[in-house]
């Protein structure tokens, strides 16, 4: 459901599990886009390399929400709006660092490259990165098996609305 009275713009969210497929031991990537208060992209899959930290992890699911959100504000400029800097919310404060300080060292020389360009998108303001308490970040319906009660609560966030009305009746 969307709500143009809130003035909130586009916010987004972003989370990672670390290791969990038990096969590949690669981790789930999710996020998502609002607008209005109401979900309009959002995406949920295997990363391709393992990462070796829950902040690898973390930090390489930024990048991929950080490259999405690009593509939304550039596609928005071609339609004549101007955005200011998108925030992306993460749970992990080790890869919000990472992101914002584009210091190599050595626990993070090993991550691939374009996993970096994160650094880039906020260096160049197209988003801000802030953290988010991961009890409270919806994200987690995107890289977790969650509970009834947490699953409504991520719900309820993210702007999904149930019509159980059944019309003709």
């Amino acid at each position: 459901m969307y709500d143009g009275t809130t003035g909130s713009g586009i916010t987004t969210c972003t989370d990672s599990d670390w290791g969990a497929d038990p096969d590949t031991r690669h981790s789930q990537t999710g996020f998502y886009l609002k607008l209005a208060n109401g979900i309009f992209l959002w995406n949920s899959h295997l990363q391709k390399t393992t990462a070796l930290s829950s902040t690898e992890a973390e930090y390489m699911a930024l990048s991929n929400c950080a490259r999405q959100v690009i593509w939304i504000k550039q596609m928005f400029g071609e339609l004549g709006y101007k955005l200011k800097p998108i925030p992306i919310c993460g749970d992990n404060q080790g890869s919000i660092f990472m992101a914002n300080n584009p210091i190599t060292e050595h626990r993070t020389k090993h991550i691939p490259v374009h996993y970096h360009f994160v650094r880039d998108a906020v260096t160049d303001q197209h988003i801000e990165i802030f953290y988010i308490k991961g009890t409270d970040n919806p994200a987690d319906m995107f890289t977790k098996n969650l509970g009834y009660v947490k699953f409504e609560q991520c719900r309820s966030q993210i702007g999904l609305v149930f019509n159980n009305a059944v019309s003709g009746n």
